[in-house]
């Protein structure tokens, strides 16, 4: 396959590092069937034209009803398919070889470290910029994609950067390559670039995360420390590239003029997910697919990325507006459910005395990788706590203790208790003490200072937190299931078989009485009516 043509043709040794590299991802079968698609029959090449128009974005129009887009931004979807040639695959006279062409694929899509990713991602996201027009501040020592990367971001360059990884994660999931241009719905993402300002500007105390407007903040991001804030909070975001530039290839396999028309379908319902009224927007859900790794990743993904059967309500098994409030409405819509779980909740606290001046709303995020169970103490493996609104942080376990999840309902079969365990759902600390306690009524949560709690990595879940625990009045509480399709059908057995038991517990088979002139219920009746009547004692 390939350059090759013949058994007999030698194969160069560069020709053999490349392959043996892409079939170490599986990909090579891939690459062969996408070359022969794409390349001349003349000069076994492919010209630089077919696959810039692959690697094109045809988007037009890009909204968000939350933020404001750069006038640059369309601009720089525009130049991307360029920038990924110029950077990734290297073209001879006659058009990219079939080892260029393996070649480019392992630089985006083989085997890496974190490192290395996200250089190749900010490499094409510098190269775009400058084609767009706009100056970038990143400056790169050479060539080499290990190389020192020095220099800063703004604000609205760490906003365009997102926006790009979700258009190009946005292609390579819901659509192929489309000869029509068609509108990109953008999320809000104001909460994850806050988290970089906050995590890596030098900001202080003048950075009012409750009503910031982003284009008009003037502060330098240093690239070293946007990295760290990378790995550490959105380690996935690389991937979004190598995804793209593997979905895009595939999708030129069984198409070889490399075109197809996307689906109605799926742009609508690309608009209805990208304003959705849910706490779990299609923004927060990408940022905490962001976050994750595996097939939970991928669940939670199908929020902001839906297929033509997926809808938004498939995996929301609790709303507290929806289904009503408090732990026993919450706990017959969950029971059963024994995969990955995602409890988001939002309050608002402030200082009631001044009125509604000083309220602040919030909005905390829990996720467990188990359902919830009636205990009176703690459990789990694992899971990670999520700030998510204003500023969204990720807090993952410690190592250090397990208390991971506490949910416990009213104890059943005792009439008495001397020390009662807390009736509600904590997350971290210790009993009593718990980092995230919600009362059995859902009405209010108290958060505590991670000083009480060694089970998820020390931070505030919200601005200004403070060291004292805080009271706040819930205002929405939803749970996602994650488990995929198996978890539900085997939370629908469940309750299908409790539904069972609960009806033939309401059914009365007179058949097993005995006759009514014996039966005890008679003489009651009898002595009721006429309690001096002289009755027989069988003896």
């Amino acid at each position: 396959m390939g350059a090759s043509t013949s058994t007999e043709q030698k194969v160069s040794i560069e020709q053999r590092e490349a392959e043996a590299l892409a079939a170490s991802t599986g990909a090579l079968s891939m690459l062969q069937k996408s070359f022969s698609s794409l390349a001349h029959p003349d000069s076994n090449a492919i010209p630089l034209n077919s696959l810039q128009q692959c690697f094109s974005l045809t988007y037009k129009n890009p909204v968000c009803e939350a933020l404001t887009v750069p006038d640059s931004f369309p601009m720089l979807l525009d130049h991307l398919g360029s920038s990924i040639l110029d950077l990734i695959f290297i073209s001879e006279k006659g058009g990219v070889s079939w080892v260029e062409f393996v070649r480019g694929y392992n630089k985006c899509c083989a085997r890496m470290s974190a490192s290395m990713s996200l250089n190749i991602l900010l490499r094409v996201f510098a190269v775009t910029l400058q084609k767009a027009g706009s100056p970038s501040n990143l400056e790169f020592e050479s060539d080499d994609v290990e190389c020192k990367i020095t220099g800063s971001l703004k604000p609205m360059d760490v906003l365009m950067l997102l926006w790009m990884c979700w258009a190009i994660s946005w292609n390579s999931r819901t659509s192929k390559i489309s000869k029509e241009k068609i509108d990109l719905p953008l999320p809000d993402i104001n909460q994850i670039v806050l988290s970089a300002i906050v995590s890596c500007a030098d900001v202080g105390s003048g950075l009012n995360v409750w009503d910031c407007q982003l284009s008009g903040l003037e502060v330098e991001l240093p690239v070293g420390k946007f990295l760290s804030w990378v790995v550490r909070t959105v380690p996935s975001l690389p991937d979004c590239f190598s995804q793209f530039v593997y979905a895009i290839l595939k999708n030129c396999v069984s198409h070889k003029d490399g075109l197809e028309c996307s689906t109605s379908s799926v742009v609508e319902n690309a608009s209805t997910m990208a304003y959705s009224s849910h706490l779990l927007s299609s923004g927060m859900a990408w940022a905490i697919s962001l976050a994750l790794r595996g097939t939970i990743s991928e669940e939670i993904s199908k929020v902001c990325f839906p297929s033509e059967t997926d809808g938004i309500d498939k995996n929301l098994l609790y709303r507290s507006s929806l289904h009503g409030r408090g732990l026993n409405r919450f706990w017959s819509n969950i029971e059963g459910y024994q995969g990955p779980l995602l409890m988001l909740f939002s309050a608002t606290s402030g200082d009631a005395s001044d009125g509604r001046a000083n309220e602040r709303k919030w909005t905390v995020g829990a996720l467990t990788n188990q359902g919830f169970e009636n205990k009176d103490l703690f459990y789990g493996s694992s899971g990670n706590l999520y700030a998510i609104s204003p500023v969204f942080h990720v807090y993952p376990p410690t190592g250090k203790e397990k208390n991971f999840v506490y949910s416990h309902l009213h104890p059943t079969g005792r009439a008495y208790e001397p020390k009662p365990k807390p009736v509600g759902i904590g997350f971290g600390g210790s009993l009593g003490n718990e980092r995230i306690f919600i009362d059995e009524d859902f009405s209010k949560v108290t958060i505590r200072h991670h000083a009480a709690d060694k089970t998820y990595q020390p931070g505030s879940l919200f601005p200004d937190q403070g060291f004292l625990p805080v009271e706040a009045l819930i205002s929405e509480v939803e749970v996602w299931g994650l488990g995929g399709r198996s978890a539900k059908d085997v939370q629908d057995s469940y309750k299908k078989r409790e539904q069972l038991f609960t009806d033939q517990r309401r059914k009365v088979d007179l058949k097993t009485f005995a006759n009514w002139e014996d039966s005890p219920e008679k003489m009651m009746m009898d002595m009721v009516s006429d309690p001096n009547a002289v009755r027989r004692e069988d003896r």
